[in-house]
């Protein structure tokens, strides 16, 4: 399925410069968007998942249906103040600012085999942090998937050593 025809390019936004890569027309094609979850689902089964990383709030797209058709758990990592309990968090920077991201203490246990899943790697940075805060509580990061990879942001290199399936580049 070509699924660059279901994204649409929004010149300028958030900030003059950022041409973003909106999803929303692929996640309302149910053929689409239902292609892209099976092919994160194939990907996923190779790795013998026990659990799904999803960076909001994007990731929570991805990964919850992914993780629903696995029979596996979701894990959300949320900004800063979003999570009601004890928390790990890290600082990290981003395509166009930076933030902090959390997740909680007792999510991942140690040696759970873990799948992240995003809509879009860019420069790494979201992706980059989740990694350290599965890796700090115990977790093995088997794989990161996407639907979108800028490939022109070298967000790639930030996750060299790690097995990643991106669906299409830019």
């Amino acid at each position: 399925m070509d699924y660059k025809s279901y994204i649409k390019i929004v010149e300028d936004w958030p900030k003059k410069g950022i041409q973003f890569k909106d999803i929303t027309p692929l996640m309302a094609n149910g053929d689409a968007f239902r292609s892209v979850v099976d092919e994160i689902v194939t990907y996923a089964k190779e790795k013998e998942i026990d659990v799904i990383v999803g960076p909001e709030a994007r990731g929570f797209i991805i990964g919850c249906p992914v993780s629903y058709a696995l029979g596996v758990g979701f894990v959300p990592v949320r900004k800063e103040g979003k999570l009601p309990r004890e928390v790990v968090k890290i600082d990290y920077g981003l395509e166009y600012g930076k933030n902090i991201l959390t997740i909680h203490k007792d999510a991942i246990q140690p040696g759970q085999r873990v799948l992240i899943t995003d809509d879009l790697l860019a420069t790494g940075g979201t992706i980059q942090a989740t990694i350290k805060l599965v890796e700090e509580l115990g977790g093995i990061v088997v794989g990161c998937a996407f639907i979108i990879e800028l490939s022109y942001l070298g967000g790639m290199e930030k996750l060299q050593g790690y097995d990643v399936l991106s669906l299409m580049s830019y």
